[in-house]
């Protein structure tokens, strides 16, 4: 596997300026703004028979560095890997789950190693998505990805498949085959629960309505105190835990997206299901770090040997909260990782990926998610 990264900055375009012929997948990450049809059309230039797939950011991971305004481009050459790309437009977040299935079955081949997704990060319902493409693949074929990010704007995610402009509503799935591929991945948090669980009493899809009985917004704003005012990009220094009665912790989390003053009513990342147990999480900052180590440590298993390349999907709610230390998680994936992989990546409203090596995949949020590749 030969990977070849590149970044466009503003008044610096490419740097460096590079072509591959041979590139037979570009993965592109960007903010908004600036990754736009110029951009695609200029790497379609670069990396003429690649397929180019990727999404708008709140932040770009390069390296052991966190960027904004800009965008990164990693060309990607298999030795003796095949590359698919499927992708599905969603105009209603009810239409995800099928959006999922639908993508599962085009990829589905009996070679079929892995799949990476990524999705609108505010049309697209990202639990949904999760379970169509569950239905659709066996369990030996795990899913990973995220949901494109838009800052703390909230505002407008894209994705990006093929020589196309980013497109709003668009969920890309890269189809992984080949007897050679090595796939690694591991998702972890570092959030410190707090308060009482409060039971899930009415919800729709992931829009919450109640817990125990009372408005979720106004229970919600008791906890938050003077960050209140600042809903919802407040939110996401406060997540949820969800939690099964029957099943145990699921270490599902989720972050607000929008608030709704109205009917008292939270829209989340993911689905907010009835019967659940919800409770408040807080940032712990040297947990925060040790998460993201931790789920390089999980990404290495099963590689047999040394990554060629991880791609890093770390929540936007943690680059809040970490800010100007940002980089150390990343400095830690690093550590654990070794100098040679290559990194990549990019800051999300959501993450998709088994919680564990063995577990199906789901939406999560307010993770480090990393998903690692080499070939024997």
């Amino acid at each position: 596997m030969k990977t070849t990264q590149c970044q466009w900055i503003h008044e610096k375009g490419w740097q460096p300026v590079v072509a591959d012929p041979a590139a037979t997948l570009v993965l592109v990450f960007g903010t908004g703004a600036v990754l736009d049809a110029a951009r695609c059309a200029e790497l379609r230039v670069m990396f003429p028979s690649a397929a180019l797939v990727g999404c708008t950011t709140a932040g770009e991971i390069l390296d052991e560095r966190v960027y904004d305004d800009s965008v990164v481009a990693t060309a990607i050459s298999f030795a003796d890997t095949c590359v698919r790309v499927e992708h599905a437009d969603v105009t209603d977040a009810a239409a995800s789950r099928e959006a999922g299935r639908s993508l599962g079955t085009r990829l589905m081949a009996p070679d079929l190693v892995h799949v990476l997704v990524f999705s609108d990060g505010l049309v697209v319902n990202g639990s949904e998505l999760a379970a169509g493409l569950r239905d659709s693949l066996p369990g030996g074929v795990a899913v990973t990805g995220g949901l494109a990010g838009d800052g703390t704007r909230f505002a407008h995610t894209a994705v990006v498949v093929g020589e196309l402009s980013p497109h709003a509503g668009r969920v890309a799935a890269i189809g992984l085959y080949g007897k050679r591929l090595r796939v690694g991945h591991g998702s972890l948090g570092g959030w410190d629960a707090f308060g009482v669980d409060r039971l899930i009493t009415r919800a729709r899809g992931n829009v919450l309505y109640e817990l125990d009985g009372e408005p979720a917004l106004a229970l919600y704003k008791r906890y938050l105190g003077e960050h209140a005012a600042g809903l919802p990009a407040t939110g996401l220094l406060f997540p949820l835990a969800l939690r099964d009665p029957e099943l145990g912790d699921l270490g599902l989390v989720r972050t607000i997206l929008a608030v709704n003053e109205n009917d008292q009513s939270m829209t989340f990342a993911g689905d907010m299901p009835e019967g659940m147990y919800a409770r408040m999480m807080k940032a712990n900052f040297d947990r925060l770090i040790d998460g993201a180590i931790g789920a390089a440590d999980a990404a290495c298993v099963g590689l047999n040997g040394e990554a060629s390349l991880a791609l890093l999907i770390s929540c936007v709610g943690r680059r809040l909260v970490l800010k100007q230390r940002i980089e150390e998680e990343v400095e830690g994936v690093r550590h654990v990782l070794g100098p040679h992989p290559v990194l990549t990546g990019f800051y999300s409203y959501g993450e998709i990926s088994p919680y564990t090596p063995t577990a199906r995949c789901e939406l999560h949020n307010q993770t480090m998610t990393i998903t690692t590749f080499a070939e024997d």
